[in-house]
């Protein structure tokens, strides 16, 4: 069992703090908040708070911490972490620049702790499918990637949450829901190496953006084309097309509160095959999977390789938000 302190006692913070509770490889004994309201409502579950990051780390038998800070706060918590002997589970993005995350991992693997990734996307059951069926060559080459991850629950934030800050978060779509979108592509398609976005404010407020499209070029030739909207409903769908069929998963409800995954498969000259995939607990299970390799039981499924690659594409979209052009990774 790995005792665990959550960093940052938001929306997020105390989702997967619930997650947890009766988690068997993973149990959480503190949270941590500047705000007194946050910590209430952990405290009302049971568990010990604190007020400050350095609080975790210097309590005794806390032995990883789940970082759900603000983003620009990551890199310099993951390094202090690793130093204190703490494995570390940071949500997305891991960090804003590639400089950071280079510096991050470094002090992850000098500490020979682990380092997990707010990714859960990749545990579902429908996308773990998708990813075994195309590696075994049922659906011939992988060719073009597409997904969208779209949400509105932004609209009820205040105006100066740090989420729709443009200096602090200057590309709200992408650490919002777009990241995720591209660790998948990454995940079926390999290295990037190049993108073109566009950010737009059309439907909202935010003065960071709510509409984001990324087109990302990967080193095998193939590509992906990502969408991440903050004004519409919530919509998230993922297809990826190959030389000898395709296959789509469309999401009947946000992944906080799953009710399952529609699933078509389509193979040349054949009748396309429908599928229902029931709701599944994706967030426990990546926390679970951080946990399991801490304790030495199984290889983490995301590699520190993917977990860079991530942010560097997460630096050159934001670059090519500013340029209008293509960007390299």
């Amino acid at each position: 069992m790995i005792n665990a302190a959550v960093v940052g006692l938001g929306w997020w913070g105390q989702n997967i703090l619930k997650n947890l509770l009766n988690s068997p490889v993973i149990k959480p004994v503190l949270g941590v908040d500047p705000l007194e309201q946050a910590r209430a409502s952990v405290a009302a579950l049971g568990v010990e708070t604190a007020t400050r990051f350095e609080d975790a780390l210097a309590t005794p038998g806390i032995d990883a911490v789940i970082l759900c800070t603000p983003q620009e706060l990551h890199a310099e918590q993951i390094v202090a972490a690793a130093r204190a002997g703490r494995h570390v589970f940071c949500e997305k993005p891991l960090c804003t620049t590639a400089a950071d995350a280079e510096g991050a991992l470094a002090a992850v693997q000098k500490a020979g702790v682990q380092l997990g990734i707010g990714h859960e996307r990749r545990f579902e059951p429908a996308v773990i499918e998708m990813r075994k069926r195309f590696a075994a060559g049922e659906f011939g080459n992988p060719l073009l990637l597409e997904g969208n991850f779209s949400q509105d629950l932004f609209l009820n934030l205040p105006p100066d949450n740090w989420r729709l800050s443009k200096t602090v978060n200057p590309a709200g779509p992408l650490s919002a829901t777009g990241i995720h979108m591209v660790d998948l592509a990454i995940a079926f398609l390999g290295r990037p190496t190049s993108v073109w976005a566009r950010l737009s404010q059309l439907g909202s407020h935010f003065e960071n953006g709510d509409t984001i499209s990324i087109t990302l070029g990967f080193e095998s030739g193939a590509t992906a084309i990502l969408g991440a909207v903050l004004a519409t409903p919530f919509m998230g769908r993922l297809a990826l097309l190959g030389s000898k069929g395709w296959m789509e998963i469309r999401d009947r409800s946000h992944p906080q509160n799953s009710t399952g995954w529609d699933v078509i498969s389509v193979h040349r000259d054949e009748n396309p095959i429908s599928a229902f995939y029931p709701p599944h607990a994706a967030v426990r299970d990546n926390l679970e999977a951080f946990g399991r390799a801490a304790l030495g039981e199984a290889p983490y499924p995301v590699t520190p390789d993917e977990m860079l690659a991530n942010v560097r594409s997460f630096e050159a979209i934001q670059r090519s938000v500013k340029s209008g052009g293509i960007e390299n990774i």
